[in-house]
């Protein structure tokens, strides 16, 4: 008798475990107890409070948070990239735009920036000269570095990984939204600045999206590296926040209403 009560204690025992386990370890199956219900309020987030800022008042206007580097008044944003001890050497015309003085080099923000949205408006000299890459060519370059291809490439064809909108010699624009000579463009870019690891080696590289006159041109665009003239891109070592730098390219290339937001 006593050896049926525990042959059935122990089968007893081996079901209720066993009937535990496939409930607990089954996805899928329903358990045992109902959880909680959702409710709209857990998953709500109130605080921090997002940051208010008081857009510009027309389409590429600052916003309240920008950081000015050109307004067509003054370059004291900007120095010399050949002796950063000395001022910008490019002139400013008619209190409006700032114009490239062929021969000068190029120029540099005082202050460094990464990851960043910039807002920056050119325009291909009004006479036309030359052809190709011979055209209202200059550049932006991000963290010193990165190209971001300006070019007078209205009905002037050339390299497509060097015209205007294209990271220089690494991506394409995905189509050419260029203006005539007598217009003026916009850029407006989402910069990602690179990762990089503890031991100096590449973590995450740099991404670009950039709209060119309201149209998506680069579209998140993974950065391969320093955007050389010659050779394959690469990152050669590791670095922080550097300068924005608009390059001498010996066209009087213009822009003007330039501004910058930290991400």
């Amino acid at each position: 008798m006593k050896t049926k009560t525990l042959l059935l204690a122990t089968i007893l025992v081996a079901c209720t475990t066993i009937t535990s386990w496939s409930q607990n370890d089954y996805p899928g199956k329903p358990p045992a107890v109902s959880p909680m219900p959702m409710k709209p309020e857990m998953t709500e987030i109130w605080e921090p409070e997002v940051k208010v800022i008081t857009p510009g008042k027309k389409l590429g206007d600052a916003p309240s948070d920008a950081i000015i580097l050109f307004d067509g008044k003054s370059l004291d944003q900007w120095v010399s990239q050949k002796d950063a001890t000395k001022p910008a050497p490019w002139k400013i015309v008619n209190n409006e735009f700032m114009e490239v003085v062929p021969g000068s080099g190029g120029i540099q923000t005082k202050m460094k920036f990464g990851d960043c949205q910039l807002h920056i408006e050119f325009s291909a000299p009004d006479s036309v000269f030359s052809a190709g890459q011979g055209r209202g060519n200059s550049g932006v370059f991000f963290q010193n570095r990165y190209e971001l291809q300006v070019l007078d490439s209205y009905n002037n064809r050339t390299y497509r990984n060097g015209q205007a909108g294209s990271i220089y010699k690494d991506h394409a624009p995905l189509v050419n939204a260029m203006r005539s000579p007598l217009e003026w463009n916009t850029f407006d870019v989402i910069y990602t600045a690179p990762r990089f690891k503890a031991d100096g080696s590449l973590d995450a590289p740099a991404r670009m999206t950039v709209l060119h006159n309201g149209v998506v041109v680069q579209n998140n665009s993974v950065i391969n590296g320093l955007t050389y003239y010659v050779g394959l891109h690469n990152y050669p070592s590791a670095h922080g926040e550097d300068v924005i730098s608009l390059q001498d390219h010996d066209n009087k290339t213009q822009f003007r209403n330039i501004w910058i937001r930290k991400l």
